[in-house]
């Protein structure tokens, strides 16, 4: 093989290895907003769950205590229930969030990222 060559077949497999190198990280980025969305699924119905749960134990222990079965259990079945829907919606709205968790010009409502209207 002459020296000739050599560049071009060097410039052929660095344009190959930057194509490898863009599909990869295309792939990376779809598996990536896949886990994304997975995890904010689980968090939702964790949320809410777990609103229920605690509201169905603080009733039926209510009413274990004071006799008046069902009816503190229905009544802190529904406040669960509402503090669980509360909490899913305070997380698919980032309601409460801490900072970083959003870009800080979507978070406080600014539309540059100078920090100026």
């Amino acid at each position: 093989m002459s020296d000739k060559d050599r560049p071009s077949d060097l410039a052929g497999l660095d344009a190959r290895l930057k194509e490898a190198e863009s599909r990869r990280r295309a792939a990376e980025g779809a598996r990536d907003a896949q886990g994304q969305g997975m995890g904010l699924a689980v968090r939702v119905g964790t949320e809410l769950v777990a609103g229920v749960l605690v509201g169905v134990g603080i009733g039926w222990l209510l009413d274990r205590w004071l006799g008046t079965k069902p009816w503190l259990m229905i009544v802190f079945f529904l406040l669960g229930a509402t503090a669980g829907l509360f909490g899913v919606y305070r997380t698919v709205t980032g309601i409460g969030h801490g900072v970083g968790y959003k870009p800080a010009d979507k978070a406080n409502g600014r539309g540059g990222t100078d920090g100026k209207n």
